[in-house]
């Protein structure tokens, strides 16, 4: 028999001071009320009631064990109160993985997350190595990477874009590619482990066009590209969400973003989608919500198309509305 459900019993039997009454209370006979007691004596080796036709007592033993059994019961009882208040109030360290390029994307939810749950804290932890979940410890992954793992639960909560930049000192010295070709002219700077290599994809309107590029600085750092772009070093290629302050304020201006219209995912990872934690179920409901009312991080220039084929009506050339296009992307 279930040893749980046995010591449970002879504890009923004791507060309730019969096998009868503690059948009634617990929804079953007394004949099976019985054999939990007895199956826990014999399991155990004493004898912890005296019986007899008008009375029930504890032994020495029994009284000793029924004192123990009642605070096992009650941690039981605490732990399942516990877990219970885990599953539907968010509270407890969240452990999170982010890629290295995430956290501007993060903070703004982070910080409204402790502020609406204060029971809850984050250890965020960044990489751009692929993490084990379980074997790290984390309870969830934001990545803008793909997920090579199958038997992780990706669900998807923005798309991003990526946007060639610039700063308009840059472009005062250097001029603007009109092309990617063009590119081959200016100072490129490149992440040092992208998956292109020394080579820039835009999506051109015959197809694919692959431009070999050089400059004088690699990084493994999105945010040190970002930066030396907008010290007037070079030209990059970002993530929106990266960039999109950047833009607003006019330090970088984007470039070039008809041949860069790809949109790309942003995942919350986490390895069961079987009984969620409420911390992390809160959390991915409200990142998602606030870039699904917000979208506009996600690509500054999303109404890029619109504005280019309403400038180009207007005035009739291609030239002429990719200027204004660059233009109105600053904010």
């Amino acid at each position: 028999m279930d040893r749980m459900t046995s010591m449970a019993t002879f504890v009923k039997v004791v507060d309730v001071g019969g096998f009868s009454a503690a059948g009634r209370v617990l929804g079953m006979s007394a004949s099976m009320v019985t054999n939990h007691v007895q199956s826990l004596e014999e399991r155990l080796g004493v004898r912890l009631l005296n019986r007899s036709t008008r009375k029930l007592g504890l032994t020495e033993v029994g009284q000793a064990y029924y004192e123990r059994a009642q605070q096992i019961l009650g941690d039981v009882e605490d732990a399942e109160r516990t877990a219970q208040a885990l599953q539907t109030t968010p509270r407890g360290n969240l452990r999170l993985n982010t890629s290295v390029a995430m956290p501007p994307f993060l903070a703004p939810v982070i910080a409204e997350f402790v502020a609406l749950y204060p029971e809850v804290s984050i250890s965020m932890s960044m990489s751009d190595r692929e993490v084990d979940l379980v074997d790290d410890g984390f309870d969830l992954a934001i990545r803008n990477m793909p997920v090579s793992d199958s038997t992780l639960i990706a669900r998807r909560i923005a798309t991003y874009h990526l946007i060639l930049v610039g700063a308009p000192d840059y472009f005062t010295k250097h001029g603007k590619p009109e092309h990617p070709t063009d590119l081959d002219k200016h100072n490129c700077l490149t992440f040092m482990h992208g998956a292109w290599g020394n080579e820039w994809r835009f999506a051109g309107p015959d197809g694919e066009v692959i431009v070999p590029i050089t400059g004088n600085m690699q990084s493994n750092s999105a945010n040190a590209l970002r930066l030396a772009a907008v010290h007037g070093q070079g030209l990059t290629i970002l993530p929106s969400f990266l960039v999109a302050d950047d833009l607003r304020a006019g330090r970088l201006a984007p470039i070039l973003n008809e041949f860069l219209d790809t949109e790309y995912a942003v995942n919350a990872i986490y390895p069961h989608r079987h009984r969620l934690s409420a911390k992390v179920r809160s959390f991915i409901d409200l990142l998602a919500q606030h870039f699904r009312d917000d979208p506009a991080w996600a690509d500054p220039c999303s109404d890029r198309a619109r504005r280019k084929k309403m400038n180009g009506a207007a005035v009739g050339t291609q030239a002429h509305s990719a200027e204004l296009l660059a233009e109105n992307c600053y904010c």
